[in-house]
């Protein structure tokens, strides 16, 4: 069974759960927005003979919060990174297997790619999660630019009051529009939409959004790490991609995009009949990844 926990690390008072075996490989599942960590609770079961398992809310999710009222609420992939090493420091765990999947597999690439010596193996959804903020103030094709329609409603001041006002009903469409195939109920989505509750849920949602396309500063705490990372910098460490073939914010595409970021035992895995929330939709082929690492 998995217990609730907190421990302050770096800029939170981080809530997770963590189950499986003391002494076992540290796995650390990471979730992405907008869902939390009930989207892992079949590969927890899955894995929780074998490992250790700890699942933690990101900041501006669930119950983990930040310790100090002035801290930027920055949602910027150099914080997430931050957090997950914080995190890691925290628990006193030297290295682990990373895995996660938008948000979260941006922290998990990120920590792969600078701090190498941190990472056992990463599982990513969706591939090299890495943004490129030069190249994201460039268009790309109009179809691409339709999926990411949300993210140009958040630089609008109507996108952040829309979201603070129907953060459930705006979230609820995002995993219908992301994951056509999968047929969640209403109590499946009530159990993540309340981590949408969170009092910085908002802002770092917002910031998040806008930093990615380079319209507002960063914490300037993580200015080094962004600039390392406009580099696109290279991950060695030994990964399986996962994409779903029905993915309704990252379409799938061929290898040759995602395959040269990645310079060290690679594998790509195509789940058939997953959209965007791979963990929770294809459990089975989730936990595989990781158990290739374990057994």
């Amino acid at each position: 069974m998995s217990e609730l926990k907190y421990v302050n690390a770096g800029d939170l008072c981080v809530a997770y759960e963590e189950s499986g075996h003391p002494d076992g490989i540290p796995v650390l599942l990471l979730h992405g927005f907008p869902y939390d960590i009930r989207a892992y609770d079949e590969v927890v079961s899955i894995l929780e003979s074998s490992c250790r398992i700890i699942t933690p809310y990101l900041r501006g999710f669930g119950l983990t919060r930040f310790i100090s009222n002035d801290t930027l609420r920055t949602g910027e992939q150099a914080a997430l990174a931050h957090d997950l090493l914080a995190l890691m420091d925290a628990l006193s765990i030297p290295k682990a297997i990373l895995a996660g999947y938008d948000w979260g597999g941006r922290a998990a690439c990120i920590v792969a790619a600078l701090w190498s010596d941190r990472v056992i193996a990463l599982i990513s959804g969706g591939g090299y999660n890495i943004q490129n903020i030069v190249a994201a103030k460039h268009p790309q094709t109009p179809e691409k630019e339709l999926l990411y329609w949300y993210q140009f409603y958040f630089h609008t001041e109507r996108g952040q009051e829309g979201l603070a006002k129907y953060p459930k009903e705006f979230c609820k469409l995002l995993w219908k529009l992301w994951s056509p195939t999968w047929q969640f109920d209403d109590a499946t989505y009530q159990e993540t939409a309340d981590s949408f509750m969170n009092p910085d849920f908002v802002a770092v949602v917002i910031h998040s959004y806008r930093h990615r396309f380079g319209l507002v500063e960063g914490d300037s705490r993580f200015e080094e790490t962004e600039k390392a990372l406009a580099n696109q910098p290279q991950i060695n460490v030994p990964t399986i991609v996962l994409d779903g073939d029905s993915d309704g914010v990252i379409p799938l595409e061929s290898d040759e995009y995602d395959a040269p970021y990645f310079i060290g035992e690679y594998q790509r895995r195509i789940i058939k009949g997953a959209g965007h929330n791979l963990p929770q939709e294809k459990p089975q082929e989730f936990a595989s990844a990781i158990l290739s690492f374990i057994e």
